[in-house]
């Protein structure tokens, strides 16, 4: 038997929930909880294996919850179930330490054998999610320039050499290029000129006479 928590905030919702899992031949629901508080004390008295667990509750969320559980109870298991899809919130959840991902919009037999897999410590991700996750990941991380560098290149828009730009800004003519040389790599470009051009284009640096 899979001993399992409910934790969701809506009495309907809950009640629901705990009525189909509690159905389910191997599936034990040992407990109910209102919010992250609640859920913390049940487990400690209930000792689930699985926790289904929404998101925004009172009192303490669903993120705090899990942060909390992963460090006092890490064998538990934490399968989120909630109507919140955004980057933001998937990613703090299993950045907290949830095993899955699933949305309330789930066919309830789905969510059954999400329960299931997450007790044999599988990920579970709904297919949205899931998407989510894989173009998060995939997305080039952008480095944006440090004011420094930002500071270096005003000087080189304004026509000033290395050493101008040095000396204005009490920084040797060594570190003005390597702060060039810096940019040219977050900008993608190999030139000073070609460096301002993408800067004002990006906003990083104000349009000449504007």
């Amino acid at each position: 038997m899979i001993r399992v928590l409910v934790v969701d905030d809506h009495p309907v919702v809950r009640g629901g929930l705990v009525g189909w899992l509690a159905a389910q031949e191997d599936l034990d629901v040992v407990g109910e909880a209102a919010d992250g508080l609640e859920a913390l004390a049940q487990v400690a008295a209930t000792a689930p294996d699985v926790v289904l667990m929404d998101l925004r509750m009172p009192r303490m969320d669903g993120v705090t919850a899990i942060e909390r559980l992963a460090a006092s109870h890490p064998g538990v298991r934490v399968l989120v179930l909630t109507t919140y899809d955004t980057d933001a919130d998937i990613v703090r959840a299993v950045a907290a330490g949830a095993t899955g991902y699933l949305l309330k919009d789930a066919p309830l037999p789905q969510l059954a054998d999400a329960v299931r897999a997450a007790a044999r410590g599988e990920t579970v991700l709904a297919p949205p999610v899931a998407a989510r996750l894989v173009s998060r990941m995939r997305a080039p991380v952008v480095e944006e320039p440090t004011a420094r560098e930002l500071e270096v290149l005003a000087g080189v828009a304004r026509g000033l050499t290395n050493a101008d730009i040095g000396r204005e800004l009490f920084i040797g003519e060594a570190t003005v290029k390597t702060h060039l040389l810096r940019l040219f790599a977050k900008l993608g470009v190999d030139d000073r000129t070609r460096a301002v051009m993408v800067a004002v284009e990006r906003g990083l640096l104000p349009r000449p006479g504007g």
